[in-house]
Formats: structure tokens, C-alpha cells, sequence
């Protein structure tokens, strides 16, 4: 118990607080069990310490543990919370849940047993967050973390402080909020950058080695755990890759499914089934027309990869630019507004917007006379009318 006190003084002392993410203020850390998945490197260790740095500094009341840490090769997670309860601890943070065998029966016996402490915990493998989550259901609420927003992105690259746009305020104002945004910054030469490296925190660290940790992050997800928590072939490994390596060269994708089994030498079925489990692990992003009712082998209506950077990271050429106009799109409002595919234009948003994402030069024809109609429009720094910045979506989170 000492050791890992002395690590969590060693973390919480520093970690900066400089950039904080405004996703630790959406967070219920006052719920008695609460989860967040994400891939690794989108930054959930770093919420948990900046919220025990603001919220308990070097109060013994916090606890920050990672279930990786070799402590716990020998020691059971109850009996740590045990202790930690015994010694007055109030809210216990747990990170990397799924490296730890039977994690979510103890977090339930430890939420059953104890009511009076909190438990704090984040999982990288969000397949294995997912078919956990029979043990915790009624106790946990999970919660997604996203990559960086192009907010963000600004915000943490140049120390700019540009809050969080509403889709309605992005509607109604867009020209002027893209007027007040481009007095501080150059938004398109940014904006490119962000489509490329700019989703995960740690391209501060190294742009040299930045695709090399995203291919590591989809191969951890292919390799591993698909074969262990879908039961997926390993034969059926190099058939995946070539699944999304199709997804980032295509226009925006519209699947044959036979066609794609045929490419990739699968059945139909199997091709349905590795796209529902990589969409289950936040590697794809597939929309349909209608949401209510999917099951695992209905077609999607359209594929996108999760998010831009894993298309110029699984590309060996320039991938499709249309397909990344939508994609960032599809991304950016993902999070918080409902989006299916309409029977014209590109997306359909919360049963009421419709969107069609496109260069500079895109027209309304395809959009004529429908209500609430609208175009993203890439390569312009303001737009006028029903015509927005595709970049400016880039603020919702």
C-alpha cells in the first residue's frame, strides 16, 4: 500500500494542469461507480490525475492505482480497497481495468460491500469494457472518450483558450464565430495538420513516430484482442486489415458486402461480422438509415474509419479526400447528436439537419428546396448563408 501511495504523490505532483480537456467537467466523478473507455493515448490517465490534483491534491482520501503495475501480479484489487477504505480513502481511481483478471466481479463486490467510496475506472480495451459490462449493469455508468477535438487541438498546440460551439450556435452565427476564430489563428493550415496528426495528445510527443503508435493501437485491437474476445480466426487477421485498408482508399463508402467478401476472401457473413466487431471497438463508425434495430449482421448504410488520422495511418498514398471530409464530420458529431444516413444528401442529424460535406465549390443542387439544409465546405475560412466551414464543426466538443 506504501509503494503505491508513493507513486500516486509521484504522478499527481506531475501532471500538469496547463490543458485540460472540458470533458473532465461532463464526467459524474460523484457517482459511486463510473467507467471511461477510449483507445490508448486519447488521454484517460490523464483525466484521472488532473481531476484528483484539482479536486484532492494530497489528500489521502484519492488513491491512483493502474491494474498493469506488477503489485498486483501478488495482490488481489479487494483487498487493496479494503485497506484503503480501513485508512479513511473516499474515492479510489483505477486505470487500465482490463488488465486484470476478473476485474468487474471485484469492482461489483467492492460497490455491493462498501457504499461509502467511490471507484473511478478506465479501460483501453473497449471489447472487453463492453462484454464486461453484464457484471457491472445497474451499478456502472460508462462513459466514451473521444480523441481531441480540433478545438482542442488549437488549444492545447498554441495555448489558445477557444470554447465549445453548439451545433445550434454554429447554424445560426457560423460566420461570425469563423471571423472572431480566424482573429486569433489560421484555422485552414491548422485544420490540415489536425486531419493527419492532431486526434491523440501524444503527437506532441513525436510526429516521427506518430503513425508507427497508431498502427500499434488498431494492431493491439486486430491481433489481440478480436481473437480473444470475438473469437475472429487468426487466419482472418490479414483479411481485416485489408478490410480497413479498402475503407481508407474508398469514396465515401457505401459496402457491397459481397463485393468486399469477394476482395478480401471471406463469406458475407464473416465480412458483417468483422464490421460489426470493429465498429463495436470504435475502429469504424458505421451509420444506417434507420438506427433502430441493428443487429449484427445488418449492413451499414456507410463505413468511415473512426477517426481522420487512422486513414492517413493505414494509407500508403494520400487517402480519399471526400472520404475524409466526412469522416472528420461523422466524428466531431458523433459524440453528442444522433446521425443516420438520409435519402439525399450526406447525413442526416438528429432527425432534423441535413448535411452534405463536400470542397469549396459544392452546390445546394443535391439539397434544393429540403429545409434545414446545409453544406460543409472545405477549403473556406468563412462561409455565408447555409454554406459553414467544414472546419468549424471541429468545435462541438
Amino acid at each position: 500500500m506504501r509503494q503505491l501511495r508513493t507513486r500516486h504523490i509521484r504522478l499527481i505532483n506531475e501532471t500538469s494542469l496547463d490543458f485540460v480537456r472540458d470533458y473532465i467537467n461532463k464526467l459524474p466523478f460523484d457517482n459511486r461507480l463510473m467507467g471511461i473507455k477510449g483507445f490508448r493515448g486519447v488521454g484517460k490517465t490523464t483525466v484521472l490525475l488532473q481531476y484528483i490534483k484539482k479536486h484532492y491534491g494530497d489528500s489521502e482520501k484519492a488513491l491512483y492505482i493502474t491494474l498493469d503495475d506488477l503489485y498486483f501480479t501478488e495482490n488481489k484489487l479487494i483487498n487493496l480497497a479494503e485497506d484503503f477504505i480501513s485508512m479513511g480513502g473516499q474515492h479510489l481511481f483505477i486505470d487500465e481495468v482490463h488488465k486484470y483478471k476478473n476485474w468487474s466481479v471485484e469492482l461489483k463486490n467492492i460497490y455491493d460491500t462498501y457504499k461509502n467510496i467511490k471507484i473511478t475506472f478506465t479501460g483501453s480495451s473497449l471489447l472487453e469494457i463492453l462484454g464486461s459490462r453484464g457484471d457491472l449493469s445497474r451499478r456502472a455508468l460508462v462513459f466514451n472518450m473521444q480523441g481531441l477535438s480540433f478545438r482542442e487541438y488549437l488549444n492545447m498546440n498554441h495555448k489558445t483558450k477557444f470554447p465549445i460551439l453548439s451545433l445550434e450556435e454554429i447554424l445560426k452565427n457560423h460566420t461570425k464565430k469563423a471571423v472572431e476564430i480566424a482573429k486569433k489563428i489560421k484555422p485552414l493550415p491548422e485544420f490540415e495538420k489536425y486531419l493527419k496528426y492532431g486526434y491523440f495528445p501524444f503527437f506532441k510527443e513525436s510526429e516521427e513516430w506518430y503513425y508507427k503508435r497508431l498502427n500499434e493501437i488498431l494492431n493491439m485491437i486486430i491481433e489481440i484482442e478480436l481473437p480473444s474476445l470475438r473469437k475472429t480466426e487468426v487466419s482472418a487477421i490479414p483479411k481485416i486489415k485489408l478490410l480497413l485498408y479498402i475503407i481508407s482508399k474508398s469514396v465515401p463508402f457505401k459496402p457491397n458486402i459481397s463485393s468486399l467478401a469477394s476482395r478480401i476472401g471471406a463469406s458475407r457473413k464473416s465480412v458483417l461480422e468483422y464490421i460489426s466487431y470493429m465498429t463495436d471497438a470504435r475502429i469504424l463508425n458505421s451509420i444506417y438509415k434507420d438506427s433502430k434495430g441493428i443487429g449484427l449482421l445488418q449492413k451499414p448504410d456507410k463505413i468511415y474509419l473512426e477517426n481522420t488520422n487512422f486513414s492517413y495511418g493505414i494509407s500508403y498514398n494520400e487517402p480519399n479526400i471526400g472520404n475524409i471530409r466526412e469522416s472528420f464530420f461523422l466524428n466531431q458529431l458523433y459524440p453528442d447528436h444522433r446521425i443516420n444516413e438520409p435519402e439525399t444528401g450526406d447525413f442526416l442529424i438528429d432527425g432534423k439537419y441535413l448535411f452534405e460535406v463536400g470542397g469549396k465549390n459544392k452546390d445546394y443542387s443535391q439539397i434544393s428546396g429540403i429545409k434545414n439544409s446545409f453544406i460543409a465546405a472545405d477549403n473556406i475560412e468563412f462561409g455565408t448563408g447555409n454554406k459553414i466551414p467544414l472546419w468549424l464543426f471541429g468545435f462541438l466538443y
